[in-house]
């Protein structure tokens, strides 16, 4: 039985960037000899084990034959024959099918290595095509290492483009094609994801909405990331530290729906919600981008009628999800400063008239006498008053 380090974890450290989670494929080896040593088998397509004390996985090492559609229609062979080399061969990208034994010595069937000094992204085999999962993969890694210069070969291109228009991408699931998009949108040049997909025609069967404006979309998508960089430096000045603050849960969803939103705000919200439905995106990314769709006259506005500004706060019940609305407000600037509109000002307008219809009291409307139906009428009416009392000083 051998064991060798394999995948993201040797690229990575080639690359000198830091190694989040390690990958091993044992060659040699029975499930049985696996569960002998203490490993736990977790995989049930094709054996993969998780250590007893690590908890890192140990895949046995294993060959892959096509037999239907998608990215499930595989018979695996993870016999004890296989070998290091055939198991390599079933990888994406050559980048991704250098193994490393335990003396760190490199074994590279498929030039991975040569590939990493070049910036290249390029297919190990004619199998790449077997897996229409892998067209938004090699996109997302384009968008990963793109900062480094990466580019993708020409004829995995190519591959790529052939694959999308043999339609096996309709094949895939929501739920993988939203976990690459998502896992993309939030690197350092989300945009690039896209534009690989644009090129690879890959946008047909998932993004079509995009497709039609996907340059003015690119464009808002850049303008959220640079306001971030801006807000980050912002932070940077006023605590005096180079050191970025740790990035909690929180502030990683919220960077999240403020890039989607960027990439989605010129579609109607018709166009919108088709889009997240595909995509099964989770309703708290889907809400805003909904609500920035919907509301995008009236967000750019600097003329808003106390009535306009009613109907916003209404139609996004800002009253009872204020921390929704805030958030909104937050992922629509990007959309804002692409329209030439001084977001900054136009959103202290917004918050300033939605505090001052937060100040009317229904229990003092009440008190006057007024009762039933009549009671929402006196209230709204009290809140465009108060917007007015704003908007007029």
């Amino acid at each position: 039985m051998q064991v060798y380090l394999v995948g993201g974890a040797v690229r990575d450290a080639l690359l000198n960037r830091k190694v989040v989670e390690r990958d091993y494929v044992v060659v040699g080896a029975t499930p049985e000899e696996m569960l002998s040593q203490g490993f736990t088998q977790v995989g049930k397509d094709f054996p993969v084990f998780l250590h007893p004390k690590t908890q890192e996985e140990y895949a046995l090492a294993r060959t892959e034959r096509k037999s239907g559609k998608g990215y499930t229609g595989f018979v695996c062979d993870a016999s004890s024959s296989v070998t290091l080399e055939e198991d390599l061969l079933r990888r994406d990208l050559t980048v991704n099918a250098i193994a490393q034994d335990n003396l760190g010595n490199l074994i590279d069937p498929y030039g991975g290595k040569k590939d990493l000094e070049n910036r290249l992204l390029r297919h190990v085999s004619e199998a790449f095509s077997e897996d229409p999962l892998r067209v938004f993969r090699v996109a997302r890694f384009a968008t990963r290492y793109a900062y480094l210069g990466f580019t993708i070969a020409t004829e995995t291109m190519a591959l790529m483009q052939s694959m999308a228009q043999s339609g096996e991408l309709s094949t895939l699931s929501a739920e993988r094609v939203w976990q690459e998009t998502k896992r993309s949108l939030l690197e350092k040049t989300p945009h690039v994801f896209f534009t690989v997909l644009n090129q690879a025609h890959g946008l047909n069967d998932w993004f079509t909405e995009l497709k039609r404006n996907v340059d003015t979309a690119l464009e808002t998508l850049k303008t959220a990331v640079d306001l971030e960089k801006v807000e980050n430096e912002s932070v940077v000045k006023d605590t005096g530290s180079e050191t970025p603050l740790p990035e909690s849960s929180d502030s990683e969803t919220a960077r999240l729906i403020t890039r989607f939103t960027a990439l989605l705000t010129h579609l109607n919200e018709e166009q919108a919600k088709q889009l997240c439905s595909r995509l099964k995106v989770q309703n708290q990314v889907s809400e805003i981008v909904s609500l920035a769709c919907k509301f995008k006259g009236f967000l750019l506005n600097a003329q808003n009628s106390p009535a306009d500004l009613l109907a916003l706060f209404n139609g996004c019940d800002a009253w009872r999800r204020e921390e929704r609305f805030t958030l909104l407000l937050s992922a629509f600037a990007p959309y804002a400063h692409s329209k030439g509109v001084d977001w900054q000002e136009q959103q202290k307008r917004i918050e300033n008239a939605l505090a001052a219809a937060k100040q009317v009291n229904v229990q003092d409307i009440i008190a006057t006498g007024v009762k039933g139906p009549e009671i929402k009428d006196a209230l709204n009416q009290a809140k465009l008053s108060a917007i007015a009392s704003i908007n007029n000083q």
